[in-house]
Formats: C-alpha cells, structure tokens, sequence
C-alpha cells in the first residue's frame, strides 16, 4: 500500500506561482497513474489534473489549462503540481492521489484508490 504526503502549499498572490509535490512511500509509484484533486470551502472534491505511469499522457480540467502542469519523477518517488498565474478561485486544500491503473487518466474521485492528506493553497492580495 502506498503512502502519499503532499507540500508546498502556502499563501500566494493573484498572479503568483507555486509548486506542489506529492512524495509516496511504502510503494514505488510507477504501479500507479496520479491525479491531482482539490477542494475548496463548502465546495465539492473537484479534479484537477492527472498523469500516466509513464508521463506520456496527462489531462488537464478546462479550469486549469495553460495555467497548471503536472509531472512526475519515479525515480524519487514524486509528482509535482507546478501552479503558475493563479487565482483567488484556485484556493482550495489540494490532494494527490494514486490509482492503481497506470495506464490511463481518470478524473472522476472514486476511481483512485490512494489519498495524501493534503496541503493548503491559499491565493490571497
């Protein structure tokens, strides 16, 4: 069973840029496809972003594009969340999540089987 810890969240302004990681333990990531979730008061779990085992393939939700890149490096056992142009409607806690079929994207909450706890995106003047 895999662990999952993000970081790298914090306070930002509009227009600013962050970068989240996603550090797994307990299993090598390169049994899993990963996405990206957020959720932002008295809001819904929305998906963000997802990618392939191998990299290859990534989906992006329309809110997001051009704005958001995802990546990972199996190596270090990583996924990042690289956040440029932000906006105060991006503030939300975000998760990563694994999925035990590393071959395709998926966007829907259930369809991942491993949850981190989350870390804190606040964009904020």
């Amino acid at each position: 069973q895999v662990q999952l810890k993000e970081s790298g969240g914090g306070l930002v302004q509009p227009g600013g840029s962050l970068r989240l990681s996603c550090a797994a333990s307990g299993h090598t990531l390169t049994s899993y496809s990963m996405g990206w979730f957020r959720q932002a008061p008295g809001k819904a779990r929305e998906f963000v972003i997802a990618i392939t085992r191998s990299g290859r393939s990534t989906y992006y939700a329309d809110s997001v594009k051009g704005r958001f890149t995802i990546s990972r490096d199996n190596a270090k056992n990583t996924v990042y969340l690289e956040m440029n142009s932000l906006k105060p409607e991006d503030t939300a806690v975000y998760y990563c999540a694994a999925r035990l079929d590393p071959y395709t994207t998926a966007t829907m909450s259930f369809e991942y089987e491993y949850w981190g706890q989350g870390t804190q995106v606040t964009v904020s003047s």
